[in-house]
C-alpha cells in the first residue's frame, strides 16, 4: 500500500472536511483570492464559461467552486429520448451491472444494495446499466437530471469519506459504497432511475435543489425522506443539486434493453452530452 492510499484510512475526514468546510466560506479578500486563483491557475479553469467571469468577484470560495455557468454554455442532447450525462467530469466507469455487482476498478466491484442501502431499492437495477462521473476541482459542480422524473425519496447513507481521486478509486475497495452519500430516487417515463451523490475528503458537502443543504450534518446512521404525493418533478437536464467541493456522480438505470453509448474510462464529458438510450 502506497502512503496516499495509506493516509485515506488514517486521516480524521470528517475534521479535516469540517475545517475546509469553514475554510472555503471564509470571506476575507486576499485568503479567498488567493485560493480562488490557485484553482483557477493549476486546473486551467475555463472562467469564460462563468456568468461570472471574474474570480475576485466571487465572495467566497466556495460561491466560486459552485459557480453558474452562462446561458447556453451547456446544451442537451437533441434526441428527447436520450439519457444525458448529470455532471462535467472524466467517465470513472459505466456499463452493464452484472447480477447486482457494479465495477469500480481493477477488479474493484461493490453492489448496488451496497450503494443505495436498501436491498429491494436495488431490485431493479440488477441487471441494469450505470455510469460513473468523476469532477475534478476545474470541473463545473452543479449536477443536471439526466432524465425527467418525479423524486419518490432521498436516503442519506451515512460513511467514510475517502478521497475519489482516481488513486483511490483504484485501491480501495467498494469506496463509493463505503462514502458517505445521498441517493435520490425518482420515477420516470420508463421506470425508476437513482441519482447517487458521492462525497468526498475535503469536503462532503451536498445541496438539492428541494431541500438546500443535506450534508453536512453527517448521518450517524441511514436517513430516509419520503417524497411520495409531493409532486415534485424535474425535467431532464434541469439542475437538481450541487458539490461543495467536488466529488462523483452514478447514476442507475433499469434494463430496458438498450444499451448505453460506448464510455471510456477517463473520457471527458459535459452536462447534458448524450450517454444513450433509456
Amino acid at each position: 500500500m502506497n502512503l496516499k492510499v495509506f493516509l485515506q484510512y488514517i486521516l480524521p475526514h470528517r475534521a479535516l472536511s469540517r475545517l475546509v468546510y469553514w475554510a472555503t466560506r471564509w470571506r476575507f479578500g486576499p485568503w479567498k483570492n488567493w485560493l480562488i486563483g490557485t484553482i483557477v491557475r493549476n486546473y486551467q479553469v475555463d472562467m469564460a464559461e462563468a456568468a461570472q467571469p471574474d474570480p475576485r468577484a466571487y465572495e467566497h470560495f466556495n460561491a466560486f467552486f459552485t459557480r453558474v455557468l452562462k446561458p447556453g454554455a451547456r446544451q442537451a442532447d437533441a434526441d428527447p429520448s436520450s439519457v444525458l450525462s448529470p455532471a462535467d467530469g472524466r467517465i470513472s466507469q459505466s456499463g452493464a451491472i452484472a447480477d447486482g455487482r457494479i465495477f469500480q476498478a481493477k477488479g474493484q466491484s461493490y453492489t448496488a444494495a451496497e450503494l443505495l442501502g436498501d436491498e429491494s431499492a436495488a431490485a431493479p437495477y440488477r441487471n441494469g446499466r450505470f455510469v460513473t462521473v468523476y469532477l475534478s476541482p476545474r470541473d463545473y459542480h452543479r449536477v443536471h437530471m439526466p432524465l425527467s422524473g418525479t423524486l419518490t425519496e432521498t436516503v442519506h447513507v451515512p460513511g467514510r469519506i475517502f478521497s475519489v481521486a482516481p488513486f483511490a478509486v483504484e485501491a480501495i475497495p467498494r469506496l463509493f459504497a463505503r462514502n458517505e452519500r445521498l441517493v435520490c430516487h425518482f420515477e420516470g417515463e420508463h421506470g425508476p432511475f437513482a441519482v447517487v451523490l458521492v462525497g468526498a475528503i475535503l469536503v462532503s458537502s451536498v445541496s438539492i435543489v428541494w431541500d438546500g443543504l443535506v450534508i453536512p450534518p453527517y448521518a450517524p446512521g441511514i436517513r430516509r425522506k419520503s417524497f411520495a404525493g409531493r409532486n415534485i418533478r424535474l425535467e431532464r437536464f434541469a439542475e437538481m443539486g450541487r458539490f461543495n467541493m467536488g466529488s462523483t456522480v452514478i447514476l442507475l438505470l433499469p434494463d430496458t434493453g438498450a444499451p448505453l453509448d460506448p464510455l471510456t474510462p477517463q473520457q471527458p464529458i459535459k452536462v447534458g452530452q448524450r450517454l444513450g438510450q433509456m
